[in-house]
């Protein structure tokens, strides 16, 4: 089950039971079932401070994913900042709405297994968001 938190922000999620439909197809997809998914909206100050306190990173950044994975049932806390994603969104020229399903998959995706840490994960993981959000379109138009 996902549930959506609001930290220090007012944001509405609309859409959300269609949202969960698809992050359990991409779950589904990956040979893994979802678990209990906490998605906690927030802004850059509040994500800042999460990476500093619990991974020692000075630096903002538009999500920070928590993996309490239990085999395969995904179980996780994805911080998301929405300034982050807002600012992202117009830095590649996307809208809001794409750039914020590319972070919420980008967690997912973290919780499976997948990592960007190498130039080679980076063009993995890339793919497999294009591919997801290419899946969520194609579940949105029936």
């Amino acid at each position: 089950m996902v549930r959506y938190f609001n930290e220090d922000i007012n944001f509405f999620l609309k859409g959300k039971a269609f949202n969960n439909i698809w992050l359990k197809t991409v779950a589904e997809s990956e040979v893994r079932k979802l678990g209990d998914i906490n998605v906690i909206f927030c802004s850059d100050n509040y994500i800042l401070d999460v990476n500093m306190k619990y991974l020692g990173h000075d630096y903002f950044t538009d999500i920070i994913t928590f993996d309490y994975c239990e085999g395969n049932k995904l179980v996780g806390d994805l911080f998301i900042s929405i300034d982050s994603v807002r600012e992202n969104a117009r830095y590649y020229g996307v809208e809001f709405e794409e750039e914020l399903n590319r972070v919420m998959v980008h967690g997912i995706l973290h919780l499976i297994g997948y990592d960007d840490h190498t130039e080679e994960q980076v063009k993995e993981m890339r793919g497999k968001e294009d591919y997801y959000l290419d899946i969520r379109k194609r579940l949105a138009n029936g």
